[in-house]
């Protein structure tokens, strides 16, 4: 449910919970246009289209590992005491295809993943065997019965032709290109990737290259939220920095939104003189979807739609801005190149120590986690200062501490939040 213009007050704005927010923003989030790239470049695209099976895999039986292929009926009389020999008459190695046909009596020299000559219906393996010279010809000897079959991968044992290989939404990883490469799909049709631009607001920011002043700080936020952006599946796009001006950032924001998918912004949201890009939002330019959520840190946080494209206006501390960037950002990212699952995964965990801040709002803490004895642990960063910008490259999850009244103590189950990168 969008918030009312009674809603949008600066100081007494009427939070949103942030599964609502989620909700209200996926609306915005569909696939974008698609577009055919090389296989090569699809790692980590979301696929367009369904990719069936051209053909059976494997496409001819399959030795599945280096001996013999022979006919199973020659072994029906095998023994420990009754060794029986036959005639090797070829030798297969990979990709050669033998011209001759496996009869009673004889065998072919066969590598791992090699055709099955004509003939013969199982391979034994080289280790079971002994080789012999015998009037003038080669012959392998086996003391024990071998099944029909045996060492054998038929055609179509992995995929039948026609069969579906991968759905449309499908994240190409490793194992995707692998199965893509082996049936040669050599162009996939993936989603485009939504074109975001970002920028901060505040007359306090320096540029990376600019030596430290009295009173600034280097502009940190738009270099995390672009690498967020990546992350997520969007194109970043840096755009200058905008000082503490509403006309100037009227102009840059609207002509953003022109010319690419979403914009992002940091800094300018909170309640104060310089409520930058908050007095944007609540203006006649663009529809207020909320400008304040029910959630600590970034409760500020905002978002704001024009023709369609939304504007996040995030906050300017940057654990605020990093929360809010996953929380509602991500989400949209994945939504427009295809991800049925836009939203960060959710596990549960122990607490595992005493969480003292007491909660109006849900908090999400940044944390990491930790298996000890096959129990799930969530340890809440030291410092977690929604302006503290140092423990976000040490957090491998969000903790979420429901609203309290006293501290939430060490070993409740709590919820986790799962960030890119967590190798558990």
């Amino acid at each position: 449910m969008k918030q009312t213009k009674d809603d949008y007050d600066k100081f007494h704005r009427k939070p949103m919970q942030v599964h609502n927010a989620q909700k209200l923003l996926s609306s915005y989030g569909k696939p974008g246009p698609t577009e055919k790239i090389p296989l090569q470049e699809g790692h980590g695209r979301f696929l367009a289209e369904e990719v069936q099976a051209p053909h059976p895999f494997p496409r001819f039986r399959r030795s599945g590992m280096d001996g013999y292929a022979i006919r199973s009926e020659d072994t029906t009389q095998c023994s420990s005491d009754n060794m029986i020999w036959l005639d090797v008459i070829d030798e297969i190695p990979c990709g050669y295809v033998s011209e001759k046909t496996i009869i009673s009596g004889t065998a072919a020299r066969i590598m791992t993943g090699a055709e099955v000559p004509e003939g013969a219906d199982a391979v034994v393996m080289l280790e079971m065997t002994e080789l012999r010279e015998h009037e003038g010809r080669t012959q392998m000897g086996l003391k024990r019965m071998i099944e029909a079959g045996k060492n054998i991968t038929p055609v179509g044992f992995e995929v039948k032709e026609g069969e579906v290989l991968l759905r449309t939404g499908r994240q190409i990883q490793a194992g995707e290109i692998s199965v893509l490469a082996s049936f040669g799909v050599h162009q996939v049709t993936v989603y485009q990737k939504p074109r975001i631009a970002i920028f901060s607001t505040g007359s306090e920011l320096l540029t990376l290259d600019e030596p430290l002043q009295p009173g600034k700080i280097r502009n940190s936020n738009t270099y995390m939220l672009a690498s967020q952006v990546r992350v997520a599946g969007g194109e970043p796009f840096i755009l200058e920095a905008v000082m503490d001006d509403l006309p100037l950032a009227k102009a840059k924001v609207e002509q953003a939104l022109q010319e690419y998918d979403a914009v992002v912004t940091s800094g300018g949201v909170s309640v104060g003189d310089y409520d930058i890009m908050g007095d944007f939002a609540r203006s006649d330019s663009v529809e207020m979807l909320y400008n304040k959520i029910a959630m600590r840190p970034g409760s500020v946080t905002t978002a704001a739609v024009k023709d369609g494209k939304l504007l996040f206006a995030l906050s300017g501390n940057p654990g605020a801005c990093f929360v809010g960037f996953e929380l509602f950002v991500r989400p949209f990212i994945l939504q427009s190149v295809g991800s049925g699952k836009p939203y960060l995964t959710e596990w549960t965990a122990v607490l595992d120590q005493d969480y003292t801040k007491v909660n109006a709002f849900t908090r999400y803490v940044r944390g990491r986690i930790e298996v000890r004895d096959g129990i799930l642990y969530a340890i809440p960063a030291k410092v977690d200062e929604s302006s503290v910008m140092v423990t976000i490259k040490d957090s491998d999850c969000l903790i979420v501490i429901p609203p309290a009244k006293s501290v939430t103590p060490a070993g409740d189950k709590v919820k986790v939040l799962l960030l890119k990168g967590n190798t558990l």
